[in-house]
């Protein structure tokens, strides 16, 4: 697909710096790109690739002040990364919108409804009484169990497995490998040290706008649902435990374990590798450096929390400048205590 400048700026509505009729077919980035690809600058420590960059359309702020001339032809916009999102997400619309039909071989079962344009790639499981929306996206190796809902918009990645009676939202994508609406973790010790395992009868309901990354596992619930709330994100490699509610527009970095019955809250940043407890509460807006572990809920909203047990960021930051000093200290305290004998030696 090929474009010119002024479509291009058309669709990220930015103004048009140099040839309006040049074109682009593909994307690079800024210290790569060659003429024909189209790229961006929004960090400025990449300036000085614009000055020598032979990409033929480069996207930039319009707060930038040019030091010299660019070959480019420059589209100025009040925030280029976004901008350079938003035309990723319509080329990538572009390029799907071009998938449709039904490749063999496949499965669909008879009682199952499937909504307009969708596609579903060679070796696709479809079960009984599924209901799949319009202009969905389902890649081969993807299993989709008995009595799932998927909306309108929605893309299943290659080998995603999506449990009986779990629901999707729309305009949700979801990558290769992940796990939806598998059993949550859940035994009852015996008398005679076994476990006996407690039947996992409710589901998972993943909301609208939610994009979940490679190889997650999100645990159905014990009873009643797992919720992932709407324009939540995941990243990959996440175990998400039953009967967890992670709320709206959260964010959680690969590696995190969620564990069950923890509530998340609205618009909470959890870094990598992050562990918490069960039935925790975490408060809106709190934010979690990575390799923390929350062991109790967090109840005051938008503060930030490090180490484990987790606790204030500010907190944790002063016990690491002192755990730095301790060999001064402990040095200095050994010579406070030998002076001090000195002292009570002399009194004798």
């Amino acid at each position: 697909m090929q474009f010119t400048a002024a479509q291009i700026a058309l669709m990220i509505e930015g103004n048009i710096e140099g040839n309006p009729t040049v074109t682009a077919s593909a994307f690079g980035k800024i210290e790569e790109a060659t003429q024909g690809q189209l790229s961006f600058l929004a960090n400025p420590k990449y300036e000085a690739y614009l000055y020598t960059t032979t990409a033929s359309i480069v996207i930039v702020n319009e707060s930038l002040v040019l030091k010299q001339a660019t070959q480019a032809t420059l589209i100025r916009v009040p925030d280029a990364y976004n901008a350079f999102a938003k035309l990723l997400t319509k080329y990538q619309e572009i390029q799907s919108q071009q998938l449709v039909g039904i490749q063999e071989p496949s499965f669909i079962a008879a009682s199952s409804k499937l909504g307009e344009a969708i596609f579903v790639a060679a070796f696709a499981y479809i079960g009984e009484n599924v209901t799949i929306g319009n202009h969905v996206k389902i890649h081969s190796g993807v299993v989709i169990g008995e009595a799932v809902k998927i909306g309108n918009g929605v893309v299943l990645h290659a080998g995603v497995k999506i449990y009986a009676d779990c629901i999707i939202g729309n305009n949700v994508i979801i990558h290769a490998g992940t796990i939806i609406g598998s059993d949550g973790f859940g035994f009852a010790p015996q008398a005679d040290g076994s476990y006996h395992k407690i039947p996992q009868i409710g589901n998972v309901i993943i909301e609208d706008d939610v994009e979940i990354g490679a190889n997650t596992t999100i645990d159905r619930a014990t009873i009643g649902s797992t919720f992932i709330r709407k324009g939540a994100k995941l990243d990959n490699l996440i175990q998400i435990a039953h009967n967890v509610d992670i709320g709206s527009n959260s964010v959680i970095a690969a590696q995190a374990g969620i564990s069950g019955s923890a509530k998340i809250g609205v618009g909470v940043m959890i870094g990598g590798q992050v562990g918490t407890a069960g039935h925790i509460s975490i408060a809106d807006g709190s934010k979690i450096a990575g390799q923390a572990g929350v062991t109790k809920s967090i109840l005051t909203p938008n503060r930030s929390f490090n180490g484990t047990p987790a606790i204030d960021f500010s907190s944790s930051l002063r016990i690491q400048i002192l755990s730095r000093r301790l060999p001064e200290m402990e040095k200095r305290l050994l010579e406070m205590e030998k002076r001090m004998q000195e002292l009570l030696a002399d009194k004798r």
